[in-house]
């Protein structure tokens, strides 16, 4: 049915739901799972305020935090998917927004089925946060599984 999943997590417990339930799906299949974590693009105004307050080489201390962040999300992912016999890629897309990220990694990897968590916000939470699984959803040609 499938043969290569799509796991978004940005490390959260609940993204631990979707990465659990993904895999768990993966092994049952016999299909290979992509993880991907996304690092959003640093804001002007957070960079000036780190310029404000005398750090200068604010962007790459951003980089370098964020990519070990990832890789530490990354990593734990795919002892998760080992443990399971699950075959994994891991991929970190910085600088650019969750949804968009997910859509594209998806189709670059060539897979059949995206798994992500969702925080299920409804009303003003959701107009004003947002919902990165809500927007994979509307502008994926890729079927979606939304766990919570």
């Amino acid at each position: 049915m499938y043969r290569n999943i799509l796991i978004a997590t940005d490390g959260s417990e609940l993204a631990g739901k979707g990465l659990a339930h993904g895999l768990d799906l993966a092994a049952g299949a016999g299909a290979a799972v992509t993880i991907v974590t996304v690092t959003e693009a640093w804001s002007a105004l957070e960079m000036a305020d780190e310029a404000r307050q005398g750090h200068y080489d604010a962007i790459a201390r951003f980089e370098a935090v964020a990519n070990a962040r990832a890789q530490k999300i990354l990593d734990a992912a795919a002892a998760a998917a080992s443990a399971r016999g699950v075959k994994t890629v891991t991929v970190h897309v910085p600088d650019q927004k969750p949804a968009e990220a997910i859509i594209d990694t998806a189709k670059e990897k060539g897979c059949d089925l995206i798994v992500m968590a969702s925080h299920g916000r409804r009303g003003v939470g959701r107009l004003l946060i947002g919902s990165q699984s809500m927007e994979v959803v509307s502008h994926s040609t890729i079927p979606t599984l939304i766990v919570r």
